[in-house]
């Protein structure tokens, strides 16, 4: 057994990713208030989890913006750096099984980049991700736990919050349905609730995100658009990628681990492996 590890150190959190040779074991993720003790608490959660002795490790492969927290080897096995926007990617190519494709990462902001012929080109970045979705919940409702947002915005009503082209205008927009929206938080009133203001919030950040994407694929004559992070798990903001999908003639795609894709490319970036 020789495991090579891909090492994702977040502001908060860490994820960790381990091939065996090309078998992709089972990631794991840790979230500390510190950067050192995300990266080391997800390295000895991962080695525990597969029972894997220290010396069946031959590298790890780090990247995330807490790397440059990082000195030296960890736990004296050779960790080297990798590029965060090469890892986002590569591992989102990877994981979509795909050869070509905008990659979207949605962390506490948002990076964008086309990933095409073994090389990736970083395009744009947003600074409305999770940090704009819990930042104004918490503010608004008073809610910052991602479990409970996912509840509540499940449950939210959107047209309590959003100015829709069928508010405003009684004529057929050509492209336009009249739920389309108009204005975000354009209708949100004094007695609105707060799964719908949940709502509200996920729907105005999936489409930032999703209109900066679409943009981006047009820009390099792409048609897919690979989506990957935390975010992707709220089924509300994957309804609104649906819809732009079928509004722009564009496939997004969330794939499996989606949260893990640029650990995953950290680690690809030693294995060379591709699909």
């Amino acid at each position: 057994m020789s495991i090579l590890i891909g090492l994702d150190i977040g502001g908060s959190t860490t994820k960790i990713v381990g091939f065996d040779g090309e078998q992709l074991l089972e990631p794991v993720w840790v979230k500390a208030n510190d950067q050192v003790a995300s990266a080391y608490g997800a390295f000895g959660k991962f080695i525990e989890k597969h029972r894997i002795p220290l010396k069946n490790i031959r590298k790890i492969m780090a990247t995330g913006v807490g790397l440059s927290y990082l000195e030296g080897d960890i736990f004296g096995i050779e960790t080297k750096g990798v590029p965060e926007f090469d890892s986002v990617g590569t591992g989102g190519l990877y994981l979509a099984g795909l050869e070509r494709a905008i990659v979207v990462s949605m962390g506490t902001g948002t990076s964008i980049v086309a990933a095409q012929g073994g090389k990736v080109q970083h395009l744009i970045g947003s600074g409305v991700g999770g940090g704009t979705l819990s930042g104004l919940l918490g503010r608004l409702i008073n809610v910052h736990d991602f479990d409970t947002i996912e509840i509540l915005s499940e449950a939210g009503d959107l047209s309590q919050v959003d100015l829709t082209v069928g508010d405003i205008t009684s004529l057929e927009i050509p492209g336009l349905k009249p739920e389309t929206t108009a204005s975000n938080f354009g209708k949100v009133n004094d007695l609105v609730e707060d799964k719908d203001l949940a709502l509200g919030v996920v729907n105005m950040v999936f489409q930032s995100v999703g209109t900066a994407s679409v943009l981006s694929a047009r820009l390099m004559g792409l048609t897919d658009i690979i989506v990957t992070g935390k975010l992707t798990r709220l089924s509300a903001g994957k309804k609104v990628l649906q819809g732009f999908s079928e509004f722009y003639q564009v496939n997004f795609v969330v794939p499996e681990l989606a949260d893990y894709a640029t650990a995953v490319g950290a680690a690809l970036s030693e294995l060379k492996l591709s699909h």
